[in-house]
C-alpha cells in the first residue's frame, strides 16, 4: 500500500462554530427573503440541527429574524447595519458614483461596481436608466460567465488565477471545457484591450463588457461593467467605444482614489 500523505496540521486561531454561522449568514441573497432551516443547511451542507441552533443564536443577537408563522428566518437588522458599514467604508463607491452614472446615461445600458465573492461577483453599485437591464445592489452572477467575473480572474496574479479557475472546474465539471476556452479567450482579450466581454453567455440577450481596478489599499480588484441588451451593444461597438470609455472612468476613478488627491481635499 502506499503511504498515507500526512495530515496537515489543524488551524488553532480557526473558531469553526463562527464560521459556520457566518456561512448560514452568506446563503440569503438580496431575492431570499425567508429562507427555511432545509433550505439553509442544503446550501451550507450542515445538518439541519447545527442549523437550527445557529440559526436561534443569530437570531438572538439580531442577525435574522424569524417567523413563527412560516418557521422561516430572513436577514435582521443587524446583518443589514453590517452591510451598509462596509458599503459605506468604500472610498471607491464615491469617487465612482458620478462616473458610473454619466456612462450610463452615454450608453443607455446598466453600469455595475463589483466585488468578489469566491465563485460569484456582487454588485456594490449599479446605475440604469429606463431601457437598461437591471441589477439591483447586492445581487450576485458568475464569475465563470460574466465579464464581470472574466475581467476579475484576468487580473489576479498567476497562482490566485489558477486556484480560481480549479475551483470553476471542480464546481461545475460538466460546464468545464466551455467555460474553459471562454475565459482563456478572455485572458487573450484583456492583454489585448484591458477589458473582457460576456456575449450571450449568462443571459443570451444580454451583452456586456468589464474592466478591473486595482485599489490603492490593496483590498483587491474591483471590477466596473456595462451591461445591455445584445442588439444594442454588439461586440463591435463595445470593443471600439464602450470599452474603451470604460478605460478612462477607470483612469478617472483611480486619479480621484490617489493618496495626492486626498491631501488636496484636506
Amino acid at each position: 500500500m502506499a503511504e498515507a500523505k500526512p495530515r496537515s496540521p489543524p488551524d488553532r486561531k480557526f473558531v469553526t462554530a463562527l464560521s459556520r454561522g457566518l456561512e448560514v449568514l452568506r446563503c440569503f441573497g438580496p431575492r431570499d427573503r425567508w429562507l427555511a432551516n432545509q433550505e439553509i443547511a442544503r446550501r451550507t451542507g450542515l445538518a439541519k440541527p447545527t442549523v437550527s441552533r445557529l440559526a436561534y443564536t443569530l437570531t438572538r443577537l439580531g442577525y435574522l429574524r424569524s417567523s413563527e408563522a412560516t418557521s422561516k428566518y430572513a436577514l435582521g437588522g443587524a446583518a443589514i447595519g453590517l452591510g451598509f458599514a462596509a458599503l459605506g467604508q468604500m472610498d471607491v463607491r464615491r469617487v465612482a458614483r458620478p462616473f458610473l452614472q454619466e456612462l450610463s446615461q452615454y450608453t443607455k445600458a446598466s453600469v455595475h461596481l463589483a466585488v468578489n465573492d469566491r465563485l460569484s461577483m456582487q454588485v456594490v453599485d449599479t446605475y440604469w436608466n429606463s431601457a437598461s437591464f437591471v441589477i439591483d445592489i447586492g445581487s450576485r452572477v458568475p464569475v465563470a460567465t460574466t465579464s464581470l467575473g472574466r475581467a476579475w480572474v484576468s487580473s489576479l496574479p498567476a497562482p490566485e488565477r489558477k486556484r480560481i479557475l480549479e475551483a470553476m472546474r471542480v464546481a461545475r465539471p460538466a460546464d468545464w471545457p466551455v467555460n474553459r476556452k471562454r475565459m482563456e479567450q478572455a485572458f487573450r482579450d484583456f492583454d489585448a484591450h484591458g477589458f473582457c466581454f460576456g456575449l450571450g453567455d449568462w443571459r443570451r440577450e444580454i451583452n456586456a463588457v468589464a474592466a478591473p481596478l486595482l485599489l490603492p489599499d490593496g483590498a483587491g480588484p474591483i471590477v466596473v461593467g456595462v451591461s445591455g441588451a445584445a442588439f444594442q451593444l454588439e461586440q463591435d461597438v463595445l470593443k471600439r467605444d464602450v470599452g474603451p470609455r470604460l478605460l478612462a472612468l477607470l483612469g478617472n476613478v483611480r486619479s480621484g482614489l490617489s493618496p495626492d488627491r486626498e491631501l488636496e481635499g484636506g
